[in-house]
C-alpha cells in the first residue's frame, strides 16, 4: 500500500495534518468514478465513508458546472510517515529519496492519477505543475536511471510537465502492464501493445 500511496502523492492525492495525525483526500472528476471506486476498494479499511459526488459552482470562465467524486481517510498516525516525506510546512514536495520510494507499482498509480496519453505524438505526459524545476529534474533523473526511460521536461505555462517520449513507450508498457488498473489503461498506453 505504501508503494501505491507514493504514486498517488506524486499525483493528485492531498494530505492534511491536524491534531498530530494525517488524513488523505482522494478526488477526481466524476468521469473517473470507476478509478475512485477502485482506490476506495484498496483503502476502504481506513475510510469512514464511501466516495461521494460533488457539484461545483459554475466556472467563472466557462459557466460550466463540473462534478467531482471524492473520499477521505480517517486521520491516523500510520499516515504521518508519508505526510512527513511529502509535505514541508504544509506544501507538497518531492522527497530527496524519491529514487528509493518510486517502484513500478508507484509509477502505475502516478500515471493513473496524473498522466495522459498523447495519441497523435504517442507520448505520456505527467502533470508536475505544483513542483519546482529542481524537483521535476530530480523526478526525471529517477525515471531515466531507475526505469531506463528517456524522459524530459517541457514548459507548461510557468511550470513544467514530464514527457515520456514515444521511443520509451515499449519499456514503459512492460513496467505498467502487470499492475495497471483496467479502467485507467487509456491513460497509460498499456492497451497499445
Amino acid at each position: 500500500m505504501k508503494e501505491i500511496f507514493v504514486g498517488l502523492l506524486l499525483g493528485d492525492l492531498y494530505g492534511r495534518f491536524r491534531n498530530g495525525n494525517t488524513s488523505f483526500a482522494f478526488k477526481q472528476g466524476v468521469i473517473h468514478q470507476d478509478y475512485i471506486y477502485h482506490l476506495y476498494e484498496l483503502f476502504n479499511t481506513y475510510c469512514p465513508s464511501a466516495p461521494k459526488i460533488f457539484r461545483s459552482l459554475p466556472d467563472i470562465r466557462t459557466g460550466k458546472i463540473y462534478s467531482s467524486i471524492s473520499f477521505t481517510t480517517y486521520t491516523l498516525p500510520c499516515f504521518n510517515e508519508l505526510y512527513n516525506l511529502f509535505y514541508l510546512s504544509g506544501k507538497k514536495v518531492i522527497p530527496k529519496n524519491i529514487g528509493e520510494l518510486l517502484t513500478p507499482l508507484s509509477l502505475v498509480y502516478w500515471i493513473s492519477d496524473d498522466g495522459s496519453w498523447n495519441k497523435v505524438q504517442r507520448y505520456v505526459s505527467l502533470s508536475t505543475d505544483s513542483f519546482t524545476l529542481e524537483e521535476v529534474e530530480l523526478l526525471i533523473e529517477v525515471l531515466n536511471k531507475k526505469f531506463n526511460l528517456s524522459c524530459y521536461k517541457i514548459r507548461n505555462g510557468p511550470a513544467y510537465k514530464i514527457i515520456i517520449p514515444s521511443y520509451s513507450i515499449k519499456i514503459l508498457q512492460k513496467i505498467l502492464l502487470p499492475h495497471m488498473p483496467p479502467m485507467m489503461r487509456y491513460r497509460s498506453i498499456v492497451f497499445y501493445i
